[in-house]
Order: structure tokens, then sequence, then C-alpha cells
């Protein structure tokens, strides 16, 4: 079994207009947002082994954030600047590279890529994975290169909206 983390970063800057946007930060209420997402995922008791997030400082930020809060380690993040303009096919493709003795992965990244990918598995799709929001998949395989032809749950989708609803 192969379980899966798909985080949109959380809500950045426009604050700074000459800023290319690579390298728009988060803002603060997007860390107050992410920060309940967090409560969530930790309430669930999620450990990812394998962190990989966007080159773009927002999704760097939001990984960052979010393996402090649980518990991986913000220097094994693997950075990969193909994920800032991927498209769905091309998030396929991070799943040949990756140790099969990882079981729980965390991606973080950007729409419309996001949402095209975690809409190949859920049913109904979603609209748009909003910022800081995450869909946990698993998946009846051994191997992440299996993933595509294997069984999937829908564990949950989440975000900063419907936890504020909840309450």
């Amino acid at each position: 079994m192969k379980t899966l983390l798909v985080v949109r970063h959380a809500k950045s800057s426009w604050e700074f207009p000459e800023l290319p946007d690579h390298e728009r930060p988060l803002t603060d209420k997007g860390k107050i947002r992410t920060k309940k997402v967090i409560d969530f995922l930790i309430a669930k008791d999620i450990k990812p082994d394998f962190v990989i997030s966007s080159s773009a400082l927002r999704a760097r930020e939001t990984a960052r954030y979010i393996s402090k809060a649980l518990r991986y380690h913000k220097d094994d993040i693997k950075v990969d600047p193909a994920l800032y303009h991927a498209d769905a096919e091309q998030l396929f493709d991070q799943f040949m590279d990756i140790s099969d003795a990882f079981q729980t992965l965390m991606i973080v990244g950007h729409n419309p890529a996001l949402t095209n990918f975690v809409n190949c598995f859920l049913q109904p799709p979603i609209d748009w994975l909003p910022t800081s929001g995450v869909v946990c998949l698993s998946f009846d395989t051994i191997r992440w290169e299996n993933i595509r032809q294997a069984g999937c749950n829908i564990e949950f989708v989440v975000f900063p909206k419907l936890l504020r609803e909840e309450k």
C-alpha cells in the first residue's frame, strides 16, 4: 500500500509586483490557513517518508512549514524545478524514480497540474484544488511506478474552508 498526499502551496503574496512569480512568498493568511490543515493532518497521524516540492518559493515554504509540523526534516525535502511548470502527465513521471521503500509521499506544487492529477482518481472530480488544499490517496500497490493502474482509495480531501465550516 502506498499513500500519496497531494498538497497545493499556501496562499502567496502579490504585494511585490516586481518579484518574479517563482519568488512570491507566502502570506500570513496563507500560513494561518495552512495551520488548520496541519492540525487536521496531525490528528490523522500523517507522517510522510519522503517530500517533494516545486522549486517556487511559495511551494518550498509550504513544504517546509508542513514538514516541520509533521516531523519530517526540512533538509530532506527534494526540490524539483520540473514541478513548477508540470502538467498532470509530468506528475505521474515523478513516481518512476521514487524508492519503493517509501510508503507515504507528500508532493507540494501548483494548479492546474495538481487538480488535473487528483481528478484522475476522484469521482466526482473537484473543480479546483484551493491553496493549502490536500488530497490523500492510497494505492493498492507496492511500487510507486504502478499507481496509475493500481486500485485507489480516496482517504480525504481537505482544505481550510472545509475545516472552518465544520466548527
